[in-house]
């Protein structure tokens, strides 16, 4: 425990050695305001991975709706700020509250599936969220919820950011977390041993939902803007390529895929003729090289690098 606490407090110190570093770099201008953009994208995409992560990759629940929880916590978050005239750290806690109970909501019934039949009903779902939202003029409709005030800076950002990863981190370590882990790697063996396999399944998708709403909060105060095509299946399969690209089951890997492909996405804006060929193709060469994703079920170290250097064959092998 105490070995835990000195890691944790090590991340800590080292993550605000990183934000100090950023500001003053940001104050200085030395990153311009487009990668000042992506820097909190990049923040709010890693939110969104690693709370995805604890559904798919920790959970084993194959789910393709989680940009409806973030369309949620957006337009919750907005309605209170706009509308209610709340404080911006009232309406994020609310977006989280409200993505939260629909994730509750929701997994009751649906968690009950498996496979691919799970993966479809969250998608209907998904939709079924940003189709009732473009139908509510309360919140714009199909203009969407515009005039939000931008309250979202870096500082929330990545504060926002390192409190979903430790707290999923955490709970991936608990006895609840074990719980989970053991759905995922065999679901009737678990129940047999006396996990409540729908309680803990209904748990994660909630945390899950919740963190998503805290995504969409943040969002929807950088862009002005909540509108229902920031949120349909392609915001949901890009979060769940940040997943499997970097590995189901490890918090290091949705990082460093959500920090990847963000700037690389960035970085080919100049480039729109070539930009989804290029990223499409860097996708596939790495699927076709790590299967597993960047770092399989594993967590950052120094042994992980030589897996990662031991080839596509070797690393695959290790991960078994």
């Amino acid at each position: 425990m105490r070995i835990k606490m000195k890691r944790d407090l090590s991340a800590l110190v080292a993550c605000i050695a990183l934000y100090l570093l950023v500001m003053v770099l940001m104050e200085t201008e030395v990153i311009g305001s487009y990668w000042q953009l992506n820097i909190v994208l990049i923040c709010i995409n890693i939110i969104l991975a690693v709370s995805l992560n604890l559904i798919t990759g920790f959970t084993g629940q194959f789910s393709i709706g989680h940009a409806g929880f973030m369309a949620v916590g957006a337009y919750m978050s907005a309605v209170f700020t706009v509308k209610l005239g709340m404080s911006f750290g009232a309406g994020i806690l609310a977006g989280a509250g409200a993505a939260a109970i629909l994730g509750f909501a929701i997994g009751l019934p649906t968690l009950r599936l498996q496979g691919d039949y799970l993966a479809i009903a969250t998608l209907g779902l998904g939709e079924i969220i940003r189709i009732t939202i473009l139908n509510i003029p309360y919140v714009g409709g199909a203009s969407g919820l515009m005039g939000i005030p931008r309250y979202t800076n870096f500082t929330w950002a990545f504060f926002a950011m390192i409190i979903t990863v430790f707290f999923i981190k955490n709970f991936i370590n608990s006895s609840h977390g074990r719980a989970c882990i053991s759905i995922r790697e065999n679901e009737i063996a678990a129940e047999a041993m006396g996990v409540d396999t729908t309680k803990y399944k209904v748990i994660a998708f909630t945390i899950g939902a919740a963190f998503a709403g805290v995504a969409g909060g943040l969002f929807s105060h950088y862009f002005y803007i909540a509108h229902p095509a920031s949120f349909t299946f392609m915001k949901s399969f890009d979060i769940l390529t940040m997943v499997v690209l970097g590995g189901l089951g490890s918090i290091s890997g949705s990082i460093t895929a959500a920090i990847l492909l963000t700037f690389i996405s960035a970085a080919l804006a100049s480039y729109p003729e070539w930009r989804m060929v290029i990223y499409s193709l860097m996708l596939i060469i790495l699927m076709i090289y790590r299967p597993q994703g960047l770092f399989g079920n594993k967590e950052i170290g120094l042994k992980i690098f030589s897996r990662i250097l031991g080839g596509g064959q070797h690393g695959a092998a290790q991960n078994k």
